[in-house]
C-alpha cells in the first residue's frame, strides 16, 4: 500500500469527456458562452452554468476548469473569435467588465494580484477557440507550488458553487 496522498477533482472528467466527445457538441448551441447569454433569463441556468452577470455586450462566468478559485472568463456577446472583429462598444465594454470582475475578486477573495489574458487559437491554448474570451485569474503571493510543475495539477481551493454564492452576494 502505498502512503502517496491522493487528490482527488471529480469535475476534471466532465472536461476530458468533452475533449473526447466527437459529434456531439458539449452544450445546445455548441458554444458554453453563447449558452450563457441566451440562458441568463432563468436563475437555475445562471446558477448551474455559473454566470455571473450580463451586461449590455459581455458576460461573466466562472470558469469551470480554474487555474485557482475565483478564475473568471469574460466574453462579447457575439459569438466571435478575433478581438479585431469587436465594434468599439463592445471593446469598450469588455474592458469594464473586466475591471469590474478584478473589483469583485479584490473585495472577495483579496488576491495580492491578477493574470488577465486571452488565448487566441487552439494552438495558443484556447480551449474555445471560437469564442473570444478573457481569462482573469487572481493570484497570491506564494500561491504557486510543486503540483503545477511536477504533477501538471492544479489545487483549486474552493467549490463552484460556495464561490458563485460568494461572488453573487457581493454583486
Amino acid at each position: 500500500m502505498s502512503s502517496t496522498p491522493s487528490l482527488y477533482a471529480p469535475w476534471r472528467m466532465q472536461y476530458i469527456k468533452t475533449l473526447e466527445a466527437k459529434n456531439e457538441p458539449a452544450s445546445p448551441t455548441g458554444c458554453f458562452l453563447c449558452d450563457a447569454v441566451t440562458l441568463f433569463d432563468s436563475a437555475e441556468e445562471r446558477r448551474s452554468r455559473m454566470i455571473l452577470w450580463k451586461s449590455e455586450h459581455s458576460i461573466v462566468v466562472i470558469n469551470k476548469y480554474p487555474y485557482t478559485s475565483g478564475h473568471l472568463l469574460i466574453a462579447p456577446q457575439r459569438h466571435l473569435a478575433e478581438p479585431e472583429m469587436l465594434e468599439d462598444a463592445e471593446l469598450l465594454d469588455l474592458e469594464k467588465q473586466t475591471i469590474r470582475a478584478t473589483q469583485l475578486l479584490k473585495k472577495v477573495l483579496n488576491p495580492q494580484g491578477f493574470n488577465i489574458g486571452e488565448n487566441l487559437g487552439r494552438a495558443a491554448g484556447a480551449g474555445l477557440p471560437g469564442h473570444l474570451h478573457r481569462h482573469v485569474v487572481p493570484r497570491w503571493n506564494g500561491d504557486t507550488n510543486f503540483m503545477s510543475v511536477v504533477g501538471d495539477c492544479r489545487i483549486v481551493p474552493q467549490a463552484w458553487d460556495q464561490l458563485w454564492q460568494d461572488l453573487m452576494a457581493a454583486v
